[in-house]
């Protein structure tokens, strides 16, 4: 028996309308065999929270080009509030240092910049599967 593929919600919080990098991350993750529910953008906190609880989400991927992942720690304590603090929070576009630096700090797993390869997000991906579901004692 083999364990079920990764399943990753990507999303947009915010008023940050600039879906492009998120349809493509999506697309990305579904080409390489994981199970990929995307929504629209400008998804609240809380409705975000509760897909990856009803999803049972692995990671959950947060696109932001217009300073949106400022709310990121606000997620990220709902998620913990919700009993999902295990699931691997990614953010990826613009992120400024300083702010990389505090989204790190607040629990996120990785940031990923433009121009990241592909590749390099499915690994991460993968791995970041693996970590969550062998906190579980699921196998990856």
């Amino acid at each position: 028996m083999t364990a079920r593929p990764p399943r990753v919600i990507v999303t947009k919080i915010g008023f940050d309308g600039h879906d492009r990098g998120s349809r493509v991350i999506a697309a990305c993750l579904r080409d390489a065999g994981m199970e990929v529910i995307y929504t629209p953008p400008w998804q609240e906190i809380a409705t975000v929270v509760k897909l990856a609880v009803e999803e049972d989400a692995d990671v959950l991927g947060i696109s932001s080009l217009a300073t949106d992942h400022l709310i990121v720690p606000k997620l990220m304590a709902a998620l913990r509030e919700a009993g999902m603090s295990d699931v691997q929070v990614i953010v990826g576009g613009i992120v400024p240092a300083k702010d990389e630096a505090m989204l790190l700090q607040a629990g996120v797993a990785r940031v990923f910049h433009p121009g990241t390869a592909l590749d390099d997000v499915v690994t991460d991906v993968i791995a970041l599967t693996a970590k969550r579901r062998q906190r579980q004692g699921e196998s990856a």
